[in-house]
């Protein structure tokens, strides 16, 4: 089934906006920044419960998350320009459309290269390890980004070459990444939604990694980089508008793809053999967060005014209740 009726709709310039009244102030919020910032929410609250399973503070990762959205943000745009310069500059160019991110034009990798600089300088804010950091984000990143695709598909964009598939994608035909010459109603593949189902499958794969061998020190975040690099290493090579750039004729983002596998695979060798065991903290030493002392039941505490026994019999305060007593080593 070829017919355009056997396609996946795109939805229509009406959708690329969402128009919101406040106090009198007409808004138009564009559906791409909504679905990456729906993506960023869930990543944050997501990424905040494991670090605090592993004993970090609650709430550290929004000191953590704000560096590493701004940069991350900075990143994805300036890759994307920088891998499309045609887009922007050329006579009558506007400039400011260089800084037009709400008009899609935003870069994975990019996104990744500022965001883990971001994290880095908020891990050394809060004191968190880095990698400690980077293996709670690890799942949650790969559903940020599944939800941040839907964004894509508002905008009619990310899709891939012509196909007579059923779930062929439908692009009006004013699309400017459409090339010259292809009949209004072709269908293409799409990415997108290729890009969704890859995330989502390597976001059950990393929890299930994770639960039965207790990933640690970047592990699971190299499993990340690993899921993340071939999914899209295929995906750019179908992708009908790539970058203008391009190396023994593989565009950049395959190139870009195929790095992510490397550093993935050379990160989860490394950190192996140097860490075989697990973390001791979720801290670098000498940062350690203490929780607040639980609040002490009147029973216990007229029990220890009084000098209860110690075990074996031996009342409190003598050598042997000294050295058989907890400490808080």
């Amino acid at each position: 089934m070829s017919s355009w009726y056997a396609s996946i709709p795109s939805p229509g310039p009406e959708w690329q906006q969402i128009p919101i009244d406040i106090f009198g102030l007409h808004w138009r919020i564009q559906t791409y920044a909504i679905m990456i910032l729906i993506g960023i929410v869930i990543a944050a609250i997501w990424t905040s419960r494991r670090l605090t399973k592993r004993g970090a503070e609650p709430g550290v990762v929004l000191d953590i998350l704000i560096p590493v959205v701004v940069l991350g943000i900075i990143g994805a745009r300036l890759y994307h320009v920088v891998t499309h310069p045609g887009d922007y500059f050329y006579p009558g160019a506007d400039p400011w459309k260089v800084f037009a991110i709400w008009e899609g034009g935003n870069a994975i990798f990019g996104s990744l290269l500022g965001g883990a600089v971001g994290a880095w300088i908020g891990c050394r804010w809060t004191g968190i390890r880095f990698w400690t950091f980077a293996d709670a984000l690890a799942p949650a990143l790969l559903l940020a980004q599944a939800i941040g695709r839907l964004g894509n598909w508002f905008n009619q964009e990310l899709f891939g070459l012509p196909t007579n598939l059923p779930w062929g994608l439908e692009i009006d035909s004013t699309n400017k990444a459409i090339p010259v010459g292809l009949p209004d109603n072709t269908l293409f593949q799409p990415l997108f939604l290729y890009e969704i189902i890859w995330n989502v499958i390597g976001v059950v794969l990393l929890v299930l990694i994770e639960r039965k061998w207790h990933l640690q020190w970047g592990k699971l975040f190299a499993l990340y980089l690993v899921w993340y690099g071939l999914g899209r290493s295929y995906l750019e090579s179908i992708r009908i508008d790539p970058s203008e750039f391009s190396f023994l004729g593989i565009p950049t983002n395959v190139w870009a793809a195929f790095a992510a596998v490397v550093l993935g695979v050379i990160v989860f060798v490394v950190q192996s053999r140097r860490h075989p065991g697990l973390e001791p903290s979720p801290y670098r030493p000498g940062r350690e967060w203490v929780r607040p002392d639980a609040e002490v039941d009147s029973d216990d505490t007229d029990l220890d005014d009084e000098g209860a026994a110690d075990v074996d019999g031996a009342p409190a305060g003598s050598a042997s209740a000294k050295a058989t007593s907890p400490t808080n080593g």
